[in-house]
């Protein structure tokens, strides 16, 4: 069921209690998580925390700590499936479910004693009505009247018989017309998958409602909903609304060095409302890079192309920028430059057709020195969590990318900048590559690219978050560089290899890219269907329905499912 009251029906019934957090393996929920720890310490709660990246790490830690537990929390993880039977709980425990994956499991949503939805009533859910889908069975008690039938006429038995007959045939016909509808309401209901608000934004909600929001706390909402916009999973429309109401958050607290006399000290965090260029990391390297590696630049210059260098070569001629200057660190830049760099580059981009350069967001200052975009912070965190170094576990990524999230770890958050250059350039290569290889190919109703073992960086592509990043950044680029009408209306399906010796890949299905896309995607019931038609044998264990692990085998007849069903 839904809670209307998050303080007193969820944070009340919490605080006296020990509590186990699951936290899934995405910058949102890492924010989300950052901000209940905040609120769990300045209230003393007791709590564990278990991260967990897919169904089955779920799944075995649940089992582990169900003994000690009655109070669970999901993060991002949980609200799109049957809960309860996946994890088949005693009958006291009480989930407390907030996540973002929509559309919202109606089991989950009519269940009032265990499941409890820390989901934002606003989003629009259009979740069924109960009696479309639930119906109470009805016992046949149609008793042939033994009693009444010994001294009636035989007749007068078979008229009754005849009429019992008559209304059970008709309420099984009925029964059967309300099953048709339930299915079909129901597919219309979970054929696409998509993402509410931010849980970040949920849980900072809370904190104001409660008068315990800090500063640092809207810092992680903001990253949580810029997560969100980097990765694609909201409209443009969606973000400027959320990016609105953070913005008065921001000005409540942030307004107090204006004045001389609440001025700041030098040393403190400062959050502030930015128009900024739409580069990435720009500021932690030099503009040339940036540029390059700028999904947004980087398809619209099409820089994988001799006449796309040459572009690039016009833009900052047009912007007036010297290369000795723009190939240097963006620090260590001309300051006469610096100073009126983000109009000049504006003026210059409209004139290239690159309309959006500049987007709304928000910066944090720690003193002077240190300063921050919100979009640096994720692909940093980002790169923290899912970095492929050898010796670090899963668990240990995680603990990496959620501290470095904290201001006074500021050297963990530089070293995820670095990764982020890193996995930034390998998605270009890639991506330039699969355009000069043609390896983007179409398979009638979709697109279709695989990237082969033994591609330069491959092991970078191997995590979920990393690989939906590169396919949606090669599916732009492909839009960009394609004259083919119509498979600039296409949607992509991506494949990588996961694991060598046990020779599966992973499989990413992304939505097609238009400018009035709603970022619905209906790979994650397509990818079931494929699956079960064909025996191909898969391994859905992401949260994300579109992510799906596979034999390398059966990869050419899941594919021709999957062309089949989408004709």
């Amino acid at each position: 069921m839904f809670v209307s009251d998050f303080r007193k029906e969820f944070y009340e019934v919490v605080q006296s209690q020990r509590v186990l957090l699951f936290v899934a393996s995405d910058v949102d929920a890492l924010c989300a998580c950052k901000i209940l720890q905040a609120l769990f310490q300045c209230d003393h709660v007791q709590y564990t925390l278990v991260p967990v990246s897919g169904w089955q790490e779920l799944e075995t830690a649940f089992l582990e700590h169900k003994e000690q537990f009655r109070y669970f929390i999901l993060i991002n993880c949980g609200a799109n499936v049957d809960l309860l039977d996946i994890l088949q709980p005693d009958e006291d425990a009480i989930f407390f479910v907030c996540d973002t994956h929509r559309p919202v499991n109606v089991v989950n949503v009519y269940n009032d004693a265990q499941i409890k939805l820390l989901i934002k009533q606003d989003d629009d859910l259009e979740v069924p009505a109960y009696d479309d889908i639930f119906r109470d069975e009805e016992e046949d008690e149609e008793h042939s009247g033994s009693e009444s039938d010994n001294g009636s006429e035989p007749s007068e038995k078979r008229t009754r018989l005849e009429e019992e007959i008559v209304a059970q045939t008709m309420k099984r016909r009925q029964r059967r017309e309300w099953e048709a509808r339930r299915r079909d309401i129901l597919f219309d209901y979970e054929q696409y998958e998509y993402h509410g608000t931010s849980s970040a934004m949920v849980m900072f909600d809370l904190a104001w409602m409660m008068s315990k929001d800090l500063n640092d706390m809207l810092w992680w909402a903001i990253v949580g909903l810029t997560d969100q916009w980097v990765q694609d999973k909201i409209t443009q429309m969606k973000y400027v609304t959320d990016v609105g109401v953070l913005q008065r958050h921001v000005s409540r607290h942030n307004h107090r060095n204006e004045d001389e006399e609440n001025a700041l000290s030098v040393d403190c965090t400062r959050i502030s409302f930015e128009y900024d260029l739409r580069l990435a990391l720009y500021q932690h390297w030099s503009l040339h890079d940036s540029l390059c590696n700028t999904c947004y630049t980087a398809a619209r210059f099409k820089l994988w192309s001799v006449h796309g260098q040459k572009r690039l070569q016009e833009f900052l001629a047009d912007v007036g920028l010297p290369l000795k200057q723009v190939k240097q660190k963006f620090q260590s830049m001309d300051i006469s430059l610096k100073e009126n760099l983000r109009e000049m580059i504006e003026e210059s981009a409209n004139k290239f057709g690159m309309k959006d350069m500049r987007v709304q967001t928000f910066s944090i200052h720690f003193g002077f020195k240190h300063k921050f975009l919100a979009s640096d912070v994720v692909f940093a965190t980002m790169s923290l969590m899912e970095s492929p170094e050898k010796d670090g576990s899963g668990t240990d990524n995680f603990i990496q990318a959620l501290d470095s999230l904290s201001r006074s770890n500021l050297d963990k958050l530089y070293h995820g900048l670095e990764l982020a250059k890193k996995q930034l350039r390998a998605t270009q290569q890639t991506i330039a590559s699969c355009l000069c290889t043609n390896l983007v190919i179409s398979q009638g109703p979709f697109l279709y690219c695989s990237l082969m073992e033994g591609t330069p960086d491959i092991v970078l592509f191997s995590k979920p978050a990393s690989l939906s990043l590169l396919s949606r950044h090669l599916l732009k680029s492909f839009v960009f560089s394609t004259k083919n009408r119509r498979c600039k209306l296409l949607p992509l399906v991506m494949a990588a290899p996961l694991s060598v010796e046990q020779g599966t890949v992973t499989v990413v299905g992304i939505p097609p890219e238009t400018d009035s896309s709603d970022r619905k995607n209906f790979f994650g019931r397509a990818f079931e269907k494929a699956a079960e038609g064909t025996n191909s044998r898969t391994l859905h264990n992401h949260f994300d329905l579109s992510v799906i692990e596979l034999k390398a085998e059966d990869r050419s007849k899941f594919l021709d499912a999957l062309v089949s069903l989408l004709s």
